[in-house]
């Protein structure tokens, strides 16, 4: 596997969950994360994406690294960049520095699947129509041909970043080690909200 740096930039967002195989568009415009950015960019282009949990300063162990495959800067001063997924990292320690932004020293090994491609001989058909049943009861619109075109890793994590479930459901997804253990937990939690749904329907009635 491709010797990744063991201590990385990070920027803790709040809501975002990024996984490994997807791109993330991010609009940059405190000094601190423009300083992060400008120096990911000088040097290896690579930064970390963590979800920020409620309580101070605290962000959760698991998150992914990215590549900036894309930058441009703003006349009012803002940097927009495509960050491609990569590989997930867990957080091992911060480091203290001088810096406006944080860094810390992660960990790779459990998340080495990432690189390569494991769904195996994963059946996603069930998954899938219980997806475009819940996506549709939500008002949300996908191009399901563009989309058929991924590959399987590249359609679970992209369904584990987009659905409309909760922070907390998307980092467990994020956690998941293997992709069947990720595709399981995804059908788990749509099954849930399809299930309430249907539940609430027959109470309205």
């Amino acid at each position: 596997m491709f010797k990744y740096p063991e201590i990385i930039p990070v920027f803790p967002l709040s809501g975002v969950i990024f996984f490994p195989k997807t791109n993330l568009p991010l609009n940059i415009f405190e000094e601190r994360y423009l300083n992060l950015v400008n120096d990911a960019f000088n040097k290896d282009k690579l930064m970390g994406m963590v979800q920020s949990q409620i309580s101070k300063n605290e962000v959760y162990k698991v998150g992914c690294l990215g590549k900036i495959s894309d930058l441009q800067k703003t006349d009012d001063g803002r940097i927009i960049i495509n960050l491609a997924g990569v590989i997930r990292f867990k957080i091992i320690k911060e480091i203290e520095n001088k810096k406006l932004y944080r860094e810390f020293k992660v960990d790779y090994k459990n998340f080495e699947a990432d690189q390569k491609e494991m769904f195996g001989n994963q059946n996603t058909d069930n998954l899938m129509e219980k997806i475009k049943i819940f996506f549709k009861r939500s008002g949300l619109l996908l191009n399901w041909k563009e989309f058929e075109k991924l590959d399987k890793t590249q359609q679970i994590n992209t369904l584990s970043m987009i659905s409309p479930i909760t922070n907390e459901e998307k980092q467990k997804l994020l956690e998941a080690v293997s992709f069947e253990d990720k595709m399981n937990s995804l059908e788990n939690i749509i099954s849930f909200y399809l299930h309430e749904n249907n539940s609430t329907n027959q109470t309205i009635q």
